[in-house]
């Protein structure tokens, strides 16, 4: 895969834009429970309206799968292809892999579930394909997604698989969100 680049802008203390980073990002966490996934932290904001300053940068500290409370997340994760191994005995190390990016609540995996990375968190989520295949898996029927398809998934029981043979890259803009009164995920 091409090396990811972060640009992240700001101020100077004269008020003009500048560039602050220009790189990699300052985050690229590799999941041992899913070897070749790498979760690349771009962004995150604490509060809307989002805090516009030279703060900084809020990807350091531990990796969460989840926005921060009333906040956003942008990542991008590189997604190797399923393996049989990983489909046979997957479930077990999902949990340990939510548990060790702190949404331990996210998956919810079971015996008859249709993939072992079945999980859900309270936001809205744009996925967007970068590069490759992905299949999105819901509790009722997968959609496949090529290069420049977008997902708008909103808090719904779902898996990423990738059926490609290659490894996709997607970028995610992870949203804070409420599940409405009249909605009543199904575990």
């Amino acid at each position: 895969m091409k090396p990811m680049r972060r640009v992240v802008t700001g101020h100077s203390p004269a008020g003009l834009s500048i560039v602050t980073h220009n790189g990699p990002p300052a985050k690229s966490v590799a999941l041992p429970q899913i070897p070749g996934t790498v979760f690349h932290e771009i962004w995150s904001t604490a509060s809307t309206p989002a805090t516009v300053g030279n703060g900084p940068d809020p990807t350091e500290g531990p990796l969460l799968l989840p926005p921060p409370k009333g906040g956003t997340r942008v990542r991008i994760v590189d997604i190797p292809p399923d393996t049989e191994d990983f489909l046979r005995n997957g479930a077990q190390r999902m949990h340990d892999a939510f548990a060790g990016i702190g949404d331990s609540s996210a998956s919810t995996v079971r015996a008859d579930s249709p993939h072992p990375l079945m999980h859900r968190t309270e936001s809205v989520d744009y996925g967007v394909v970068l590069s490759g295949a992905m299949t999105l898996v819901l509790d009722d029927g997968v959609v496949e997604l090529q290069q420049g398809d977008v997902v708008v998934q909103r808090g719904t029981n779902h898996a990423w698989a990738n059926r490609s043979g290659e490894t996709c890259r997607m970028m995610f803009v992870l949203i804070d969100g409420q599940y409405d009164d009249g909605v009543t995920p199904a575990r």
